[in-house]
């Protein structure tokens, strides 16, 4: 399947042809990163105190982003997870119910624009947050993430069946009837599909070795914000090639007072 042109999103979750198996080597991934010097802040620009909040991935939480979250206070920035809890729930309850009031703490905090960090659907949500509040944000960085179509392996479109019909079931089907699909009409896939306005910092981060994703569906299109790094799909939390560039980008954008 070839990937959307530039500045295009596919809008039915599709089913993509790679390799799962490739993801039990994410354990490298984090191996290596202990052993870099990116990850004691040795040779990378130190931060301005700003807020930096991370979003998890699909079915994970908060706990699987600690290595990303300590580091980032290392550096010399304020880190916050997204209280999100278990992803795993309409992406617009999510948004609208937790994640908006870490960002409103760290908003008050440091009274300045804040940072979104998101691994996989958690820099999917961190997108669309950004252009929902982009006069709060001074930057957005995704890791593995299918913004431009879920296109993924088919065992996470079965999970994410499950995680729907979990969905209605909670909420009602004459609520949400068309969450987790590309026929979404909440504001959560509606401000996705929006361009970011140049004040918002876009950065992608993915590898070709995706072995949940497909990574042509992880780019932004535009060759300056688009990174490729070595490493599995879950090992992107961890990688430290990654690290490199998200602390590079960070202090691209440390917002002005």
């Amino acid at each position: 399947m070839a990937p959307p042109p530039a500045g295009t999103f596919q809008q039915e979750n599709a089913e993509a042809d790679i390799t799962i198996w490739k993801e039990a080597l994410f354990a490298a991934d984090l191996l290596l990163l202990h052993a870099s010097p990116v990850y004691y802040g040795l040779g990378i620009t130190r931060g301005d105190g700003s807020a930096v909040v991370l979003v998890p991935g699909f079915l994970g939480t908060d706990a699987y982003l600690t290595q990303l979250h300590s580091w980032l206070g290392r550096i010399g920035y304020r880190p916050y997870f997204s209280g999100i809890g278990l992803n795993a729930e309409c992406p617009n309850l999510l948004i609208q119910q937790r994640l908006n009031d870490n960002i409103a703490r760290a908003l008050c905090d440091t009274g300045k624009k804040i940072h979104l960090v998101g691994h996989s659907l958690g820099g999917i949500i961190a997108r669309s947050v950004a252009a929902q509040r982009p006069d709060d944000v001074a930057s957005v960085i995704t890791l593995a993430s299918p913004f431009r179509g879920t296109v993924v392996h088919r065992t996470i479109l079965h999970a994410a069946e499950s995680v729907r019909q979990s969905i209605l079931k909670e909420h009602g089907p004459g609520v949400l009837p068309t969450c987790y699909t590309g026929r979404c009409t909440c504001d959560f896939l509606a401000s996705l599909h929006r361009k970011l306005p140049s004040t918002v910092l876009e950065t992608a981060i993915y590898t070709r070795n995706d072995g949940i994703a497909d990574w042509r569906y992880c780019m932004t299109g535009d060759c300056k914000n688009d990174f490729e790094v070595r490493g599995t799909h879950i090992g992107l939390a961890f990688n430290a090639s990654a690290y490199a560039i998200i602390a590079k980008r960070l202090a691209m954008a440390h917002p002005i007072n």
